[in-house]
């Protein structure tokens, strides 16, 4: 167990790193912070820390580094998540309430994570199994085709063209948009296909046809794969945070995105919206990611957890912001979305 000046000692030696990217020295750390003790004294906990593993020697005569290990303590216990200014989350806010639609809110989200943390940013689009259905619209295109537009409550647009057997009738269409937005109105998408079971039925048979042609079409549309959909930015952050080992790899690991949507996914046991995740350097399942960490929130509407969002950096990066930013915007994304 450590006690506080040791626990001061290693949370210096993280920020100075962090700050400098110079291993960090006895003398430096005294220099630079009121440890409250003589020079002997910190080099003898250095020791001590790495003796534990918490720090490391690079090079012979050099000074010390955090491991994983003493970068997972200082998140834990000596790490305090810094909060964003007035003008910062006002900025946030205005930035994201611009957004006219879901894709342009991810889009949006995307590039203010990366400029804040100047870290690589990664958004999941809130999954389709866990919203609700908002609106159905059927617009009339031609003669024998119709586009079916599904509106979640989280934002999700799906457009699918409908090829119809016979002449589109309005009066039809307009009866049928009528019946399919009072009966699945604030549907959740798990219990459509309950749900409009027996639609056609309720139906005069000279709508029935094109009553099991939408619903066909709809139908299809629910039991594709969305929850995979994820978007990142900000690549170019690895290279100027002078990430060097083993950049290629991790630019390879990244264009695989199912490496990205697993550790969204992994994260996502650990807790609802407030809780973040940070895993740090070989706490990363894949070996290629040995090297970076990965700071990642919930977002949703109420309690509800929609989807994750996070960033992903080198191992040599300042927690306190890159969890307070995280975490900030997951929070805006959320108010967004249940506004929208």
């Amino acid at each position: 167990m450590l006690d506080d000046r040791k626990l001061a000692v290693l949370r210096a030696i993280v920020e100075d790193y962090v700050s400098t990217k110079e291993p960090v020295g006895s003398k430096a750390l005294v220099e630079r912070h009121n440890l409250g003790v003589s020079p002997a004294t910190v080099r003898n906990d250095m020791a001590a820390l790495e003796e534990m593993g918490y720090i490391t020697q690079p090079h012979t005569s050099a000074g010390r580094v955090p491991t994983d290990k003493g970068y997972r303590l200082f998140v834990d216990r000596l790490s305090q998540i810094k909060p964003l200014s007035a003008a910062e989350r006002r900025a946030i806010e205005t930035f994201l309430a611009g957004a006219v639609d879901l894709d342009e809110i991810i889009s949006r989200t995307v590039r203010l994570l990366a400029q804040l943390t100047r870290h690589v940013a990664v958004v999941q689009y809130p999954s389709l199994s866990k919203s609700s259905v908002r609106h159905v619209e059927l617009v009339p295109l031609t003669a024998r085709r119709l586009m079916l537009v599904l509106i979640t409550n989280t934002g999700r647009v799906e457009q699918r063209v409908v090829e119809t057997t016979e002449d589109i009738d309005e009066d039809q269409i307009a009866n049928l948009r009528n019946v399919l937005n009072s009966c699945l109105d604030g549907c959740g998408l798990s219990q459509v296909q309950e749900t409009v079971a027996d639609l056609p039925e309720r139906l005069p048979p000279e709508e029935r046809q094109l009553a099991a042609t939408v619903l066909s079409v709809l139908l299809e549309t629910l039991v594709e794969r969305h929850d995979s959909k994820i978007v990142f930015g900000g690549t170019a952050n690895l290279a100027a945070s002078d990430f060097n080992v083993g950049l290629r790899d991790v630019l390879e690991a990244l264009e695989e995105q199912v490496v990205l949507m697993r550790l969204l996914g992994e994260a996502n046991g650990s807790g609802g919206m407030a809780d973040l995740t940070v895993r740090i350097g070989s706490e990363n399942p894949y070996s290629v990611l040995r090297g970076t960490s990965f700071v990642s929130a919930g977002y949703g509407t109420g309690d509800r957890v929609l989807a994750r969002l996070g960033v992903l950096g080198p191992t040599r990066m300042d927690y306190p912001v890159t969890m307070g930013a995280v975490r900030a915007v997951a929070r805006y994304v959320g108010h967004i979305l249940a506004g929208s």
